[in-house]
């Protein structure tokens, strides 16, 4: 949900995340919807496709766990 969000929130489609990161649409759609985990490095081209770091794909997973919010 996350890269979803961040996705959205730069007003980019799919497809322009997929050109972007140099993934496949296909593979965005599984990552995006939770049927396929990402690699450590498929995550690095998705972080550099939406300019962001690449701990703000993952940090939310963190905060949730512990019960903390984050910077909003």
């Amino acid at each position: 949900m996350q890269i979803r969000r961040l996705r959205e929130g730069r007003g980019y489609s799919l497809e322009v995340l997929a050109e972007r990161s140099g993934l496949s649409f296909r593979g965005l759609i599984y990552i995006e919807h939770g049927q396929r985990s990402p690699s450590v490095l498929t995550l690095l081209d998705i972080a550099a496709g939406l300019d962001v770091e690449p701990g703000e794909l993952v940090n939310h997973i963190t905060r949730e766990e512990s019960g903390k919010s984050g910077p909003q």
